[in-house]
């Protein structure tokens, strides 16, 4: 089997803010992958702060030293967070953001994995996140690339919630992370991963 690469795209939450083990959701989803037999490797390219605009407008640029070589390379996408924040960015724009995206990835033969928003913590912005969660759920489908919603079932997680009101209010620590990379697990990623490399 190929090693898999995966560029990992998004915002702190991808990054692992907050984990004291330093690993995030994708560090431990790797984790899991190979242990798995499925040889994977990541990029981290999440940033705090970052918005689906910002990730637009980067992420090509960004991308593109790893698109050469023999590797399966592949995209995980994780945004919409910041976008909520005092209403940062329209929903509609978040929307146009990720569709792109896709449709980029997809013009260059690049498999996709998107994982929703997660909660921050504050019931205005959270509402914002849900919507943005529904919206992008659609996106995906209309563009066939696995979509996993957190959001819902993070706030509603006694492990997350407690270790994100611990912090900052809006990054668990490690067992919070852990529920999402449970998430993300039953979302299909190690499927995503052993799937064929052509779209």
């Amino acid at each position: 089997m190929r090693k898999r690469r995966i560029l990992c795209f998004g915002d702190s939450f991808v990054a692992g803010k907050g984990d004291p083990e330093g690993r995030g959701w994708v560090g431990r989803a790797v984790a899991d992958a190979v242990a798995q037999g499925v040889p994977t490797r990541a990029v981290n390219l999440g940033v705090p702060g970052a918005t689906s605009r910002d990730v637009l407008g980067w992420w090509l640029p960004r991308a593109q030293p790893f698109l050469a070589g023999d590797e399966d390379t592949r995209l995980v996408i994780s945004f919409g967070a910041n976008d909520a924040g005092d209403g940062r960015i329209a929903p509609e724009l978040s929307v146009t953001a990720l569709a792109s995206m896709l449709q980029g990835a997809a013009d260059r033969r690049l498999p996709v994995f998107v994982v929703g928003p997660g909660p921050v913590g504050e019931p205005a912005d959270d509402a914002r996140i849900l919507e943005l969660d529904d919206r992008f759920a659609v996106v995906c489908a209309e563009h066939g690339v696995p979509y996993v919603p957190v959001a819902r079932a993070l706030l509603a997680d006694d492990t997350w919630t407690r270790e994100a009101l611990r912090g900052d209010g809006a990054h668990p620590g490690a067992g919070g992370y852990d529920v999402l990379t449970a998430l993300v697990l039953a979302g299909g990623f190690v499927a995503w991963l052993t799937a064929s490399g052509a779209v």
